[in-house]
């Protein structure tokens, strides 16, 4: 599930830029449906086509650049690299030409709709996987200039040949067995219709619902539904029933999605959210045009994405069975259903609005009772670090960062650098330039040298956003803060900021069946020397982490081995299951909250399988730690 939630994050670049695509496309078809085709109706179109008509492209440098391990320049060129060789070798003229086909007519149609959002993504994800795989590889010294991040576009150029000659197999077979399930579905009526509209929607990601379209909306099977409605061709109150049912959805439907979706995001994400589902809900409304609002959940929130598909199908089962008709040249929103109106093939078009109102109402208390009660992972929802506020926090974390790299012997003597749950994990060029004093002054709590070129800087629950600057000053990204910026945020902060004042015994629930034992037996000196804080350790006979005490989700590592919590009083505690148990990779752990919740004591936060983390040569003792304790004392009830 965790990379279908990536996956939906990654989406939400370019759909973000959607919105104004449609808008700008269904005025210009608006416009040349009353006064003609003219400039205006021209410029508009064209604006909007530019994105719209290119959306495969959009999502395959997308998707490479967000699902890639480091959001790099070099991934989402490689994901354009991987969709120009597959739409291209895959194209009807160059499948003519490997074909001997006599015309590009001659040439399966299924070619036609290779461009599609399943072929955008398919090429963002090879590109994000060559990427990771080759962006480090080493060539001989003959052909040094193509090691590292140069041979991933050459790399991944590679692999979308192979992929392209497996779909030059694969796609024509699925797209004319979709065809043919479409012709099957005629005889059935209403009912057919319903199926219809339900694999319409449940095959936009593959870009195979055109399969299903050209055999109820245009002449593949003598329907020519769409055609026929706005040619005037068809028979009064018979054409127009495989689209009238898509009216109600996407101009009503899908904007009570929205709604739904932004009430249930968390508070400190509502802002952003609605940027995305206020225009994402119009563009739908207005225009018809759905993937802004369907992208941007089915990826983050699959099984909700059924539901729609669902709820569309009934929609054009209902139509179908009900007195009215309705056709569209663009799509089913505002500006066809408004043109069509008074289309002599139209049939009692006032009773789509009220069926909208209806499905207005449906779609916003099925998708808010089922975002609540599963917590699905809709915009606004998604496991994520915690905010930073402000430019002031984004300018200390930008100071300690520039102060921790100079006590780390300069930007150039870090090889590598990495972060856990609250500590910094680095290679070192020479470990004698570190000094340990300067970073424990820039705002850390402790350093430790494992052995060999290794280091690492205890921080605490905000590490990503140090990781993060200094990441950005290694990459000369961002400009590093003067001397006296710097040093006015470390004094400001002072070594482990975010101290709180701590009792001399804090006792709070403990988090985890098992035997408590003392901190020092923990086979890890960071947590074993109290660098971290002081705490317990228990050696675990349960399976799930419970909130020891009322208080918020601070933190969340991504492989969900570890959690922090920041209690009602101010302290901030971390369970961490396991040790070294990052190098899992998520394996064996499961979270059952998001950054953010409130939680009250006793609730359920993670569960992992112990088994799994003995198979993989681990300890699973689980440190318990008050990171801004202090000299505090930590007892468990």
């Amino acid at each position: 599930m965790k990379f279908f939630q990536r996956l939906g994050k990654s989406l939400m670049l370019p759909i973000a830029v959607l919105p104004v695509a449609a808008i700008l496309s269904g005025v210009g078809y608006w416009i040349s449906s009353v006064a003609g085709e003219n400039v205006a109706s021209a410029f508009f179109a064209a604006a909007g086509g530019a994105l719209l008509d290119n959306l495969p492209l959009l999502f395959a440098i997308g998707v490479s650049f967000g699902m890639a391990s480091k959001s790099d320049g070099t991934a989402a060129l490689a994901g354009l690299v991987s969709f120009l060789v597959i739409a291209r070798l895959l194209s009807p003229e160059t499948v003519a030409g490997l074909t001997g086909a006599a015309d590009v007519a001659a040439v399966n149609p299924a070619f036609s709709n290779i461009e599609n959002a399943f072929i955008g993504i398919l090429s963002g994800l090879i590109g994000a996987f060559c990427y990771d795989r080759f962006k480090d590889v080493q060539l001989p010294t003959a052909l040094s200039f193509f090691s590292g991040k140069r041979s991933v576009a050459i790399v991944t150029a590679g692999v979308s040949l192979v992929i392209a000659l497996v779909l030059f197999f694969v796609w024509p077979v699925v797209y004319s067995g979709l065809v043919g399930f479409g012709e099957l579905l005629l005889g059935m009526g209403p009912i057919g219709a319903g199926i219809y509209g339900f694999f319409n929607r449940l095959l936009i990601p593959t870009g195979l619902h055109h399969a299903l379209n050209s055999v109820f909306w245009f002449d593949v099977a003598g329907i020519n539904d769409l055609g026929n409605f706005l040619n005037n061709t068809g028979v009064h109150g018979v054409t127009g029933q495989y689209m009238t049912g898509f009216f109600p959805i996407m101009m009503f439907g899908l904007p009570g999605a929205a709604l739904a979706m932004y009430l249930t995001a968390k508070t400190t994400r509502r802002k952003v959210t609605a940027g995305i589902l206020i225009s994402a809900a119009f563009a739908s409304f207005f225009v018809g045009v759905t993937e802004p609002i369907e992208f941007a959940f089915m990826f983050l929130a699959p099984w909700l994405y059924v539901v729609h598909a669902a709820f569309t199908g009934i929609s054009l089962a209902i139509s179908a069975l009900l007195p009215t008709r309705m056709g569209f040249g663009f799509s089913g929103g505002f500006i066809d259903l408004l043109l069509n109106w008074v289309n002599p093939m139209a049939q009692n078009p006032w009773m789509i609005l009220v069926m909208g109102v209806v499905w207005f109402a449906i779609y916003f208390v099925v998708f808010y009772f089922l975002i609540k009660r599963f917590n699905l992972k809709t915009p606004g929802r998604e496991d994520e670090e915690v905010a930073v506020e402000g430019a002031a926090g984004s300018s200390k974390f930008l100071a300690q960062a520039s102060a921790i790299l100079d006590g780390l012997g300069g930007p150039r003597n870090v090889l590598d650098l990495d972060n856990c749950a609250t500590r910094l994990r680095m290679e070192i060029d020479d470990v004698s330039k570190v000094d340990d004093a300067a970073i424990r002054r820039a705002g850390a709590a402790g350093v430790m040298k494992p052995g060999g070129h290794s280091v690492q800087v205890v921080y605490g629950l905000e590490v990503q956003f140090v990781k993060d600057a200094m990441e950005d000053l290694i990459a000369g990204r961002v400009e590093a803060p003067s001397t006296s910026e710097v040093e006015a945020v470390v004094e400001a902060t002072g070594p482990a900021a975010g101290g709180v004042a701590t009792a001399a015994v804090i006792t709070v629930r403990q988090p985890l069946a098992g035997r408590v034992v003392p901190l020092a037996g923990v086979p890890d000196a960071t947590f074993a020397e109290g660098v971290m804080g002081p705490g317990v350790a228990i050696e675990p006979s349960g399976d799930t982490v419970v909130a020891p005490a009322d208080g918020t989700v601070a933190h969340i590592f991504p492989t969900g081995h570890a959690i922090a919590m920041r209690l009602s009083d101010g302290t901030e505690l971390l369970v961490h299951v396991g040790i070294d148990t990052v190098r899992m990779d998520g394996k064996g752990f499961e979270t059952l909250v998001a950054v953010g919740d409130e939680v009250t004591e006793g609730t359920p936060l993670l569960r992992f399988d112990v088994g799994a983390i003995r198979a993989a040569g681990l300890d699973p003792v689980t440190p318990v730690i008050l990171l801004n304790g202090g000299d505090a004392e930590l007892r468990l009830r």
